[in-house]
């Protein structure tokens, strides 16, 4: 005896349309959102508990000492010369990334000012070094 309607089958098949219009829903608001997310400029603490960040090749680090003298990797140059010597290296590079290490006793004007200055010299991002800090218990 069969109730309610003949040859009435059960459908098996995923409904997409749905999916899809919540999937482009959520890229638009991702698409918006990214761009105010970004702004501002990354620092880290001198000491932190992050873990190290994979490298697939060598990239340059400058290092400001205790006596606010630069150094590109172990080479000590000039706050003049400093951006003309990063435009010279990363002129034929389409994406530049420097990572800065300087000392925790350095005033934070001198750190934001030589940060400037990479940035001014065609640097797209920029890298803070830090000393992996004590574990709290």
């Amino acid at each position: 005896m069969d109730v309610g309607g003949g040859d009435r089958k059960l459908m098996s098949e995923i409904n997409v349309t749905p999916l899809v219009d919540v999937m482009l829903v959520l890229l638009i608001i991702f698409m918006v959102a990214a761009p105010m997310m970004m702004q501002g400029m990354d620092v880290q603490l001198p000491q932190t508990q992050s873990k190290a960040i994979p490298s697939q090749d060598e990239r340059l680090v400058i290092t400001l000492n205790k006596k606010q003298e630069i150094y590109i990797n172990e080479y000590r140059v000039s706050r003049q010369e400093l951006q003309e010597k990063l435009k010279i290296l990363y002129q034929n590079k389409r994406e530049g990334e420097i990572f800065l290490r300087a000392d925790r006793s350095l005033p934070y004007g001198f750190v934001v000012q030589i940060m400037s200055d990479i940035k001014n010299s065609g640097i797209e991002k920029l890298g803070m070094v830090t000393e992996p800090g004590e574990e709290k218990k």
